[in-house]
């Protein structure tokens, strides 16, 4: 920005969610795949988080990372995580990706879906 001020990450992923990443897609025989994140129309409350992995990025992609434990995000999905944080959490019912959408006003309880309000 020109007065020297830096805008905010567009969307963050952890040090964690990353090592996860890199591990999964080791462990699938694909080391250089990257994680795909959408976000669809759905679920209970509206609108559903959609994970898988991708070996490339669309030309139209952000890209989060270098190397392994990258994540691809389209633009549209991108405008509905504006300012949020992918993390890896476990718990005793199991472990999984988990998103800190600052945009949604309410989610599920199993922390796939939210509403924005």
């Amino acid at each position: 920005m020109p007065d020297g001020s830096t805008s905010p990450a567009p969307f963050r992923v952890t040090r964690r969610a990353a090592a996860q990443i890199a591990d999964i897609a080791t462990r699938e025989g694909r080391p250089y795949a990257g994680l795909r994140l959408a976000v669809e129309a759905g679920g209970c409350s509206g609108f559903q988080y959609k994970f898988g992995l991708e070996d490339a990025p669309a030309a139209d992609d952000l890209v989060i990372g270098e190397g392994k434990g990258r994540v691809f995000v389209d633009p549209v999905s991108l405008d509905l995580l504006m300012g949020a944080e992918l993390d890896w959490a476990e718990a005793l019912i199991g472990a999984h990706f988990a998103i800190n959408n600052p945009q949604a006003s309410s989610g599920c309880g199993c922390g796939s879906s939210f509403a924005l309000g």
